[in-house]
């Protein structure tokens, strides 16, 4: 299963595919300056290290061409100030998909965040058999929250999960949007 997409242009942002190793000094770079901002809610900040981030980019072409994870370096007047993704995680049903993202501290409170995941609601409903996706944070983690309350997702459940980043509370929050709902708000 493949994506049409591999860049997609939202005025000033751009998802881009990661390119792996080339997008490796910058990519970690963002990731670097990044890093007290994400600390609380993203327990891979833990593991971060030159070594992690040089394996995620080189995973990113198995994951596409497998239709598993299309990973996005979100590009703000050409520079990363982040990463998106729409994946399937094994928990995932098939007819399933989650969107996720993150951004620079300096990048956020513009809309970036709601404009990748709205680009990639769209991409998720024009891949077969796609019927909802979904886009998971801790309830604690508000900035999160904002993106899929304006695009339409309804709180779909409320799950315990492991708390492995610092703010995480032990709690999932899980939006959805159906295929049917995402057609009324696109009219």
């Amino acid at each position: 299963m493949e994506l049409a997409e591999q860049e997609i242009p939202l005025g000033e942002v751009t998802l881009r595919r990661f390119r792996g190793e080339a997008d490796l000094p910058e990519y970690f770079r963002v990731i670097e300056e990044s890093l007290e901002h994400l600390r609380p809610f993203m327990p891979w900040v833990a593991e971060h290290s030159l070594a992690s981030t040089t394996a995620f980019l080189a995973e990113r072409p198995g994951l596409w061409e497998s239709g598993r994870d299309f990973s996005f370096a979100i590009l703000l007047d050409g520079a990363i100030v982040g990463a998106c993704g729409l994946f399937r995680r094994s928990d995932t049903a098939e007819n399933g998909r989650e969107i996720g993202y993150w951004l620079h501290p300096g990048a956020t409170g513009r809309g970036i965040a709601t404009r990748a995941a709205r680009a990639l609601a769209e991409q998720a409903f024009r891949l077969p058999g796609v019927d909802f996706i979904e886009i998971v944070h801790d309830p604690a983690n508000l900035p999160s929250a904002a993106v899929p309350a304006r695009l339409g997702f309804s709180e779909h459940l409320r799950r315990p999960a492991e708390a492995l980043a610092p703010a995480e509370t032990g709690e999932e929050l899980v939006w959805r949007l159906e295929r049917a709902r995402w057609a009324e708000l696109a009219t």
